[in-house]
């Protein structure tokens, strides 16, 4: 594959140039941006099973991260702040160094079934309050520690990116076995694939065992 190199020309570089591309916002999507959790966002919180965190570090080097639980599993704890549990991963620990240099964050929560989405943005902090963590108990297990973001600008964003993906379509669903197993597509971006099948499914194996005993 050639290395694409974008003509300079067709460079789109200030405020101007990106505004004249398209119309005028309406009204309504101007003014949509609330400062606080209204009662319409906190229901739409206490509903989501799933969000992505977006964050930056330092460096400007940025990440998101997808975060998922049983629906509630963000706690709305006042109309300004939100706690969000760490649970276990593979310890990259990138969203939470990022939060250390950088607390500016954004949220996107997902409903299944939903076609509109809603976006938090906000200063996140990291707190290991046990109050916090008892609340974010599962199995009788606390998270590690919570995400706390607090909350300056809350929209509820329109469906046509769902509309368009259809994602929820499961005449758009694809088949898993159509690409590598996730540890064979690591194995192979890493330190190679096991010539030996039976090795790799060992390796597979090893993944869902993980999976059903380190959820929580």
């Amino acid at each position: 594959m050639q290395t694409w190199i974008p003509k300079p020309e067709h460079a789109v570089a200030t405020e101007g140039a990106l505004r004249s591309l398209y119309p005028a916002t309406h009204t309504l999507a101007a003014i949509k941006s609330l400062p606080t959790l209204d009662a319409h966002a906190q229901d739409f919180i206490r509903r989501a099973p799933f969000l992505c965190i977006g964050t930056q570090g330092l460096q400007g080097g940025a990440d998101v991260s997808p975060r998922g639980d049983p629906p509630g599993f963000v706690k709305v704890l006042d109309t300004h702040t939100l706690a969000i549990p760490d649970r276990p991963g593979n310890n990259r620990l990138d969203t939470m160094s990022n939060i250390l240099a950088n607390p500016t964050v954004g949220l996107l929560f997902i409903i299944p079934g939903f076609d509109d989405t809603l976006r938090i943005n906000g200063q996140a902090s990291l707190s290991t309050d046990p109050r916090l963590l008892q609340l974010m108990a599962i199995n009788d297990r606390e998270p590690t520690l919570a995400i706390l973001v607090r909350v300056t600008e809350v929209f509820l964003h329109c469906a046509k990116a769902f509309r368009r993906s259809r994602l929820w379509d499961p005449a758009q669903f694809q088949n898993r076995r159509d690409m590598p197993s996730l540890m064979a597509m690591i194995l192979d971006q890493t330190t190679g694939i096991p010539s030996d099948q039976a090795e790799m499914t060992r390796i597979d194996a090893g993944l869902e065992e993980d999976y059903r005993t380190s959820m929580y």
